[in-house]
Parts: C-alpha cells; sequence; structure tokens
C-alpha cells in the first residue's frame, strides 16, 4: 500500500496525505479525518519501515501525556525510560494537551503511524471512535490514568484516595469540605477529580450526625497564581468550609498562599491538603495522598514490553493503592 493508493483513494493530493498524517495540525479536520480513515481502511501505515525483520529490530515506542502541564507525568516518565533503559529501545515524546482542552490532532493519527512498535498513552481520554481506531489499526498500546475496555492499563485508585483523605477530614471534626480543581470538559473522560469525588461522598455517605457537605470549587486555570486567587475569595466567605482538598499539590501550595495573604491560618482556621505528594507536600508540611508516580510508568512499561513480544493478550487492568501521608496542614 502505498501513499499514492491513500491519496486517490481520499481524493486529495500526496502532500495533504503527509501532512495529514505527519503534520495534522496543519490540515482541516474534515480533510484529515478523511485520509486518516482510508488509510486505516486500506491499511496504509506513516513512517513504516522496509521490512517486518527491520520493524522488530527497531525498538522504538511513542509516549504521550500532557507534560507541559502536570508535574506528575514528567515523573511516570522517569519510571518509564528506567523500565525500558535495560532493553536499549528509543522512546519518542509527545506532549498532549490536558483533558480538560481540545484532543490533539496527533492523537488522530496514531492508529496509522507505523513508526513506532508501541504507545504509551498517558492521561489522554479516548473516545469510543478514537479507542476502535486505535485497536483496530493501531500499535500495541498501554494507558495510563485512563481506562477503555480494549486495552490494558495501569491506574491509581483515585476513588479510594479521595474517601481516604475526606475520612481523614472528617474524624477531625470536619462536617463542610471543599474541592479545588481547574476547570475541566471532557465529554469522553470521566476525570480522576470526579473519581475522587465519589470517595469523598462515600465518606460523607458513612458519616453519623449533622450531614455533611462538599462544595466544588472551580479555579480559573491549573497553577499556583489561579490557587492564590481562589483563596483569596475563598477567605472572604463568611459560610467558608472549614477543610479543602487541592486536586494536586501544587493547587493546595498555590492556596496556602493566598490564606497566608489573607491572614486565614492553617489548620486552626482552615485545613488544606492535596494529592501526589514530594518534596513541595514535604516542605510545607502538607497532608496528602501519595501516588506511586514512577511505579506507575515503569509498570506500563513492563506491560507494553510484554503486549509488543505476545500482541495477542487479554487486556489487563493494574490498579494502584493510594497511601494517606498526614502532615501539619490538617
Amino acid at each position: 500500500m502505498t501513499i499514492y493508493q491513500v491519496a486517490e483513494a481520499a481524493g486529495v493530493s500526496i502532500s495533504t496525505v503527509s501532512l495529514a498524517l505527519n503534520h495534522p495540525a496543519r490540515v482541516n479536520p474534515q480533510t484529515r479525518e478523511r485520509v486518516i480513515q482510508v488509510a486505516g481502511e486500506l491499511g496504509y501505515r506513516s513512517g513504516a519501515v522496509a521490512s517486518e525483520r527491520a520493524r522488530r529490530s527497531s525498538g522504538r515506542i511513542a509516549v504521550m501525556a500532557p507534560f507541559s502541564s502536570y508535574e506528575s507525568y514528567r515523573t511516570r516518565l522517569v519510571g518509564i525510560l528506567d523500565g525500558l533503559a535495560p532493553h536499549h529501545i528509543e522512546v519518542v515524546v509527545h506532549d498532549a494537551p490536558p483533558a480538560t482542552e481540545p484532543a490533539s490532532p496527533l492523537l488522530e493519527t496514531l492508529p496509522v503511524r507505523g513508526d513506532v512498535d508501541g504507545l504509551l498513552l498517558m492521561g489522554i481520554p479516548l473516545g469510543d471512535e478514537g479507542a476502535d481506531r486505535l485497536h483496530r489499526w493501531g500499535p500495541p498500546t498501554v494507558l495510563v490514568d485512563s481506562v477503555s475496555a480494549a486495552f490494558t492499563s495501569v491506574t491509581f485508585d483515585d476513588e479510594q484516595a479521595g474517601y481516604l483523605l475526606a475520612r481523614h477530614l472528617l474524624d477531625r471534626g470536619h462536617r463542610r469540605l471543599a474541592y479545588l480543581h481547574e476547570p475541566y470538559h471532557s465529554p469522553v473522560l470521566t476525570s480522576a477529580g470526579q473519581l475522587r469525588l465519589n470517595g469523598v461522598a462515600r465518606a460523607l455517605g458513612e458519616t453519623a450526625g449533622a450531614e455533611p457537605a462538599i462544595d466544588d470549587v472551580a479555579l480559573a486555570g491549573n497553577d499556583v497564581a489561579a490557587a492564590r486567587a481562589g483563596a483569596a475569595a475563598f477567605a472572604g466567605r463568611a459560610d467558608r468550609p472549614s477543610a479543602v482538598i487541592a486536586h494536586h499539590d501544587l493547587l493546595a501550595a498555590g492556596f496556602l498562599a493566598g490564606l497566608r495573604a489573607a491572614g486565614t491560618r492553617t489548620p486552626e482556621e482552615v485545613a488544606v491538603a492535596g494529592f501526589d505528594d514530594g518534596p513541595l507536600a514535604e516542605v510545607l508540611g502538607l497532608t496528602t495522598v501519595r501516588q506511586p508516580f514512577a511505579d506507575s510508568g515503569h509498570r506500563a512499561a513492563e506491560l507494553l514490553l510484554s503486549l509488543i513480544q505476545h500482541p495477542r493478550q487479554t487486556p489487563v487492568r493494574t490498579l494502584l493503592a493510594p497511601q494517606l501521608v498526614v502532615r501539619e496542614t490538617t
């Protein structure tokens, strides 16, 4: 199958096919969709090496994640590199937008890219159509931080993490909590935040006495500045909750700084907790839930290597357990 046949079947030029598959953002969505659909159905793979023997020996995988948006994925990448190092495999890294933003056009082309032996997709939502294409046309794939029935995945038990943190705060006497997070609008992924809120709701439902409550607090952004601004508004509320759970430790850090600037004491007036754990949380004395980031990357790499060697394996889901770390902020 050649690029010329794809171009003829799609009714476009060969340069358009090349752009659609190698520089997808430069082609309008309708044309890109048509080219990808035709390439997939015809079995064309962009960048495929000359022979099956060469493909097996190429030793290359692609890793795609929102690296520039979340520090946690860079830590996971360290685990991936550690897991692949003994195998002398080349790793191609693609930065993706966070799930709060429209999907990258590059994601649409991955099923018909023939220049890698496997894919690791981290924190990337797959709709039904995208998952189906990747399953039918793409190389062996492992998901991290998302789940699809057709794929092997490594995920963190976010619901249990939310439950542990809420249970801790409720046991400390708090009856009104707030969940602090970035704006989120993804139609195809149940977010980690929603799963954590499910865990919080479970803990609230187990609490006897006065009915506890959870406030949903959406910030204007996903950084320290947005969290500081959110804390300034929060501190001025007459009906503010007595405890705040931030979606990750960086937001918790910004929120702590904003509370301090507003003269609000932690934990005496407002308790603050986060998720992830690391040097920042330790330095701040932040109560948090530890996630095994590097381990999740390492495990995903091992699973992908196994899939490349034995492609017909039944998909498995690895669920990593959270660990509550209690420090001074609660």
